[in-house]
């Protein structure tokens, strides 16, 4: 029997999917590669203790939806095109590859609360990531339209 190949899955995490951080072990397993990156925003410590991201609406590319395979081929898709660094302000993260985006999007779905049926505190969308190293790609994050937490000027979380 042949195994389906399924396209690789890029995510930007800001927050407790990081690396040594609450939701990484449970949730990031088994990834492929990680980088450490950044994104155009503004990053919002919550008063429940997480953060959120902003983003200029300009930036996003695609928004999530409930196939998570159709995600991850459109991913790889408009990604073939030119990505520009936007300026701005900067967020700093950690860029994950995964290869199993059927199992990994759905779970992480539920844990940021993105329904892409109806409302949600979060949406995934598609957005302009660099690396460390210079390179730019389109990567899934999750965000929020407005916050009502602390900027943290420094782009980093935990401060």
């Amino acid at each position: 029997m042949v195994e389906e190949a399924y396209p690789l899955l890029t995510l930007f995490f800001y927050g407790t999917l990081k690396r040594g951080q609450a939701n990484h072990n449970r949730f990031c397993r088994g990834y492929l590669r990680v980088e450490e990156a950044t994104v155009r925003g503004l990053l919002y410590g919550l008063p429940s203790g997480y953060p959120a991201l902003m983003i200029p609406e300009e930036d996003i590319r695609a928004v999530g939806t409930a196939d998570p395979v159709y995600d991850a081929a459109r991913q790889q898709t408009l990604g073939r095109t030119e990505v520009r660094r936007p300026e701005g302000p900067r967020v700093f993260g950690e860029l994950f590859t995964f290869d199993d985006p059927e199992a990994r999007l759905p779970a992480l779905d539920r844990l940021e609360g993105f329904d892409p049926t109806g409302p949600s505190p979060y949406r995934r969308v598609l957005i302009p990531v660099e690396t460390s190293g210079g390179t730019k790609v389109l990567a899934w994050v999750y965000v929020v339209e407005k916050s009502s937490g602390n900027h943290l000027a420094g782009g980093r979380w935990p401060p």
